[in-house]
């Protein structure tokens, strides 16, 4: 009883062996995605070294935001008009090469500012078309019965990368330097390749539509009647919109908990770590059938646990905790990242129902372009994010955005719950977008 128990808590794994198709593209997202988080962390910390200035880290991401909306909306519609397979192949490729310039620029020390925000875009343009491909590509490996069970385990590979990478990018960049850290992202990069090329050739089922303004207007005539997707939407983007505070890791760890690199990859790899935790004992999770309500509850304890890594914020800025002469205030550090830890957790439970939701309730012929959007609210929201929390920090302090975010998420999400019945009714077994 107590083993069946066990297992009925821990990750379903049937995804992979279900699907070998599905198990190798798992695979190589994980690998390139751990790359990934190299480059990204890399990135921030080298701007933060050639400025000084958090303003300018946060426009990092800023800067790729339009670019990656309009990639993001553009790749959705090639993926409900052409071979998903070959779409995400390709946008894989420019992917490869930005990353590939980044790492000579660094070796021949040609390295700037600007190069850097150039390169950033075009990587974000790239994964938000490979990203839209490849959630698109999911349904179709794989019964609808088991798409809870693959979105949690992309989130155990999520964890593992935005664990992991950070972390090690904090130790590389600390012990051998940004060159080294940007050609180990392009080495793992090509296991990505590996798990698109061995897929078959995956087209979108029922009458297709060109890439146009005609296939966009259908699209958002199809999200208007959809009013749980967009409900989920409105959620996401209040989450990351205000409680993002990553752009603050590498000015937090410089001045206001101490420790520098080393700090940032901690409090990055803790996200990380909640993510993967929550995805380890996801079996409870693939059995809830009211997702809309799901989601508002996990958005929730995210505003909540952002708003409390913000009081710990407080605490380190008027010195609390701090033993003399110390460079890292330890015991604030280590509860910033538990609440950290919290939020990551939160946030991939909402990410579990959100996927499910996108995946089972819209309909083939429309999932390119719906994950497209879906795309855009995900990775987007975070950049706009960035921007909040990078101009708000320059103008305020470090602690008043994560605190401020956390609090204006609860009220917010709350708020729209309670605008969309619906969407708080939503049945699993009989999924309506």
């Amino acid at each position: 009883m107590m083993a069946r128990l066990s297992r009925e808590h821990f990750v379903d794994l049937r995804p992979l062996t279900t699907s070998p198709a599905f198990a190798r593209m798992w695979a190589g997202s994980t690998l390139s995605g751990l790359g990934g988080q190299l480059t990204l962390v890399a990135v921030m910390l080298q701007m933060y070294a050639l400025t000084g200035d958090t303003f300018a880290v946060s426009m990092i991401a800023v800067a790729g935001l339009v670019p990656m909306i309009l990639a993001g909306l553009y790749g959705g519609m090639l993926a409900d008009a052409f071979d998903r397979r070959a779409v995400a192949l390709l946008a894989a490729s420019v992917t490869f090469a930005s990353t590939f310039v980044l790492a000579v620029l660094t070796w021949g020390g040609w390295e700037t500012q600007w190069w850097l925000y150039a390169l950033s875009i075009v990587n974000a343009a790239a994964n938000s078309i490979v990203m839209t491909a490849r959630m698109a590509i999911v349904p179709r490996l794989l019964p609808v019965t088991l798409l809870p069970a693959a979105s949690a385990l992309n989130g155990i590979a999520f964890g593992l990368m935005v664990m992991a990478g950070p972390a090690l990018a904090g130790v590389l960049v600390a012990t051998t330097g940004y060159a080294w850290t940007y050609t180990i992202d392009v080495v793992l990069m090509t296991s990505l390749f590996l798990g698109l090329w061995t897929l078959p050739s995956i087209r979108p089922e029922g009458t297709t539509v060109r890439p146009g303004l005609e296939s966009l207007r259908d699209g958002w005539r199809f999200l208007r009647r959809a009013s749980n997707i967009r409900a989920q939407y409105l959620m996401d983007i209040t989450a990351m919109t205000f409680g993002q505070p990553l752009t603050l890791f590498p000015a937090i760890g410089a001045v206001l908990l101490g420790g520098g690199a080393i700090t940032t990859g901690v409090l990055t790899a803790a996200v990380a770590a909640g993510t993967l935790l929550s995805s380890l004992f996801s079996g409870p999770i693939g059995r809830v059938r009211h997702h809309g309500l799901g989601i508002e509850r996990a958005v929730i304890a995210y505003g909540a646990a952002i708003a409390a890594f913000g009081l710990v914020l407080v605490a380190a800025n008027a010195g609390w905790f701090a033993p003399p002469r110390a460079d890292a205030n330890i015991a604030l550090i280590c509860a910033a990242a538990v609440l950290l830890a919290c939020s990551g957790a939160a946030d991939n439970i909402s990410s579990i129902y959100r996927n499910t939701m996108m995946q089972s309730a819209v309909p083939d012929v429309m999932r390119g372009r719906l994950q497209g959007i879906f795309v855009v609210v995900v990775a987007g929201g975070p950049r706009v994010g960035a921007l909040y929390a990078g101009a708000l920090a320059t103008f305020t302090t470090l602690w008043f955005p994560p605190l401020l975010g956390g609090l204006i998420v609860i009220a917010l999400v709350a708020t729209l719950a309670r605008l969309h019945p619906r969407f708080r009714a939503y049945d699993a077994l009989n999924p309506q977008p």
